[in-house]
């Protein structure tokens, strides 16, 4: 009796790893491929000028302040208190400006985060479609860093998805 239930089980484990289908896919090509990766990183560009352009203002500010105290500092009748003062000023103005960078890139990661999620949804949603669609076990990210080795059944499932992506 045991030996029926090990002979079927020999049988049955192989026939059952046949059945499964695996499939790959090419995520950053398809990422790249997607109009609305496009829209986000022209909508990134755009804040970005916009941060960069208000940074330069900010800069130009300090740079002015700094040429400033380089007049005052160099004339002998300024009192020493007047000179401290604009010292702390280009102190305070540089550290306000340092702060808006810091913001400002929060702001942007945060932006591209927003903006990435539906994208990222929507390739998901797109390669479980294609999963289920086409009777595939598995789709794995065709990263050649995470996979170590690929066999010749293995089905790139790139095009299907980029069919139900509708590029």
């Amino acid at each position: 009796m045991l030996k029926k239930i090990l002979l079927a089980l020999v049988v049955a484990l192989p026939l059952g790893a046949m059945a499964q289908k695996f499939g790959t896919v090419d995520l950053q090509a398809l990422y790249s491929a997607m109009p609305e990766t496009a829209a986000m990183d022209n909508q990134l560009k755009e804040t970005s000028q916009q941060y960069e352009n208000e940074y330069a203002k900010l800069q130009e500010e300090v740079n002015k302040l700094y040429a400033d105290y380089q007049t005052i500092a160099k004339d002998n009748t300024v009192l020493d208190t007047i000179k401290e003062r604009h010292i702390q000023e280009i102190q305070e103005r540089g550290q306000k400006v340092e702060q808006f960078r810091n913001k400002a890139m929060q702001d942007l990661q945060q932006l591209q985060e927003q903006l990435m999620a539906p994208i990222q949804q929507k390739l998901n949603d797109a390669v479980k479609a294609v999963g289920v669609e086409n009777g595939f076990t598995f789709i794995f990210p065709n990263d050649p860093m995470l996979v170590l080795y690929q066999g010749t059944d293995v089905v790139d499932a790139t095009p299907l998805v980029k069919t139900k992506l509708g590029i």
